[in-house]
């Protein structure tokens, strides 16, 4: 059999990283599709040997731009690309633009299509990602959703269950096994001055909260208090998108929040595992928090990771400073004792075996 894995984005590649290594070890064809949807492949070449991947096959450098643009230039090109080299299925995972575009070539080909992180919902129409993870479901000829919730979301929309098979989330996979990678080449503390346990480590990236101004201001001030209170200074790598909009609306930046230019995927796996709390819009920080035994505060005011909240690993904020400050404190107050909640670290080996049974 012969399997095409499509990435995009940095947090696919993580995500896929098990699956392709899955593949590899037993010997089975396959190959990467790379859109290049928020960075050049060359760009993402140091990222894929930082994971010890093999190159792409296909680079379609499409870069950045409105959904629709994005979008079509995306599903031109892996068209293109699966014409020419026809695998029996093809992986997508998440709930990007390329995810979108991924699925539907392949659905219009008459290729399977194979989800990785299916079912998950925030049940909010407003977010961009909601619309891709609903679109690929329903044309998905595979669904490998992560927990039983995302399958009971599956189900509730019509998907017949012999389609879906809950795998855990590869997330576990990809974090146990980069974190040993990364504990062999980071010396990331060291460079930024800190201490194990001693930082607050901050993200925001969501359309939603950056390209508002009141939002972004919001959010802000909330790390400022945070940092206040605790006595714990905030280390926040800059998303462009976020820089860009901070100087669009002339926001001045407190003191206590350290900005520093986008780290490497392995520098940032130390920062993450080393950071006495995280506060963030990012679903994969979620997760990564829930596993690494690192609180999280997230800036939303819903998710598609319910799960973590409910083992008390995370908690939602929304972007008002008070009630930032307020799951910090909470957040803060918590012993990192929850129960695992998104599988045992073997669900690229489930995928496989699935895909093995089916097409080999």
């Amino acid at each position: 059999m012969k399997i095409c894995v499509v990435l995009g984005t940095r947090p696919e590649m993580i995500k896929m990283s098990p699956v392709i290594r899955e593949l590899r070890s037993r010997s089975i064809e396959h190959y990467v599709i790379h859109t290049g949807q928020h960075y050049s492949y060359e760009m993402d070449r140091v990222f894929f040997k930082d994971l010890e991947l093999d190159d792409a096959k296909y680079n379609l450098n499409v870069g950045s731009g409105t959904h629709a643009k994005q979008t079509g230039s995306i599903l031109v090109g892996i068209e293109s690309a699966l014409v020419g080299d026809r695998p029996d299925a093809v992986l997508v995972q998440g709930d990007t633009n390329t995810v979108l575009a991924g699925a539907i070539a392949a659905a219009k080909l008459g290729i399977d299509v194979g989800h990785v992180e299916a079912g998950l919902r925030s049940f909010d129409r407003h977010m961009p990602e909601e619309i891709n993870r609903v679109m690929v479901d329903h044309i998905s000829d595979i669904l490998y959703p992560p927990t039983q919730r995302s399958k009971a979301n599956l189900l509730a929309e019509g998907i017949p269950e012999n389609r879906i098979v809950v795998t855990g989330n590869t997330i576990v996979d990809a974090v146990r096994q980069n974190l040993d990678i990364s504990d062999r080449r980071s010396n990331v503390l060291s460079t930024f001055g800190l201490k194990a346990g001693g930082y607050i480590l901050a993200t925001s990236h969501r359309q939603e909260n950056v390209e508002d101004g009141s939002r972004l201001k919001g959010l802000l001030r909330g790390l400022e208090i945070a940092s206040e209170e605790s006595g714990l200074p905030v280390l926040m790598p800059i998303h462009p998108r976020t820089r860009k909009n901070i100087e669009r609306f002339a926001i001045s930046l407190p003191d206590r929040i350290m900005l520093v230019e986008p780290v490497g995927y392995l520098d940032f796996l130390q920062l993450e595992s080393k950071a006495r709390l995280l506060i963030t819009d990012s679903g994969g920080l979620q997760e990564e928090g829930c596993i690494l035994n690192v609180p999280c505060v997230t800036m939303r005011d819903s998710t598609e990771r319910p799960e973590t909240v409910e083992v008390g690993a995370n908690m939602l904020s929304g972007t008002h400073p008070d009630a930032i400050a307020e799951a910090a404190r909470t957040m803060l107050s918590r012993t990192a004792d929850w129960t695992p909640c998104l599988g045992g670290g073997d669900a690229s080996k489930r995928i496989v075996d699935d895909l093995v049974q089916r097409y080999a």
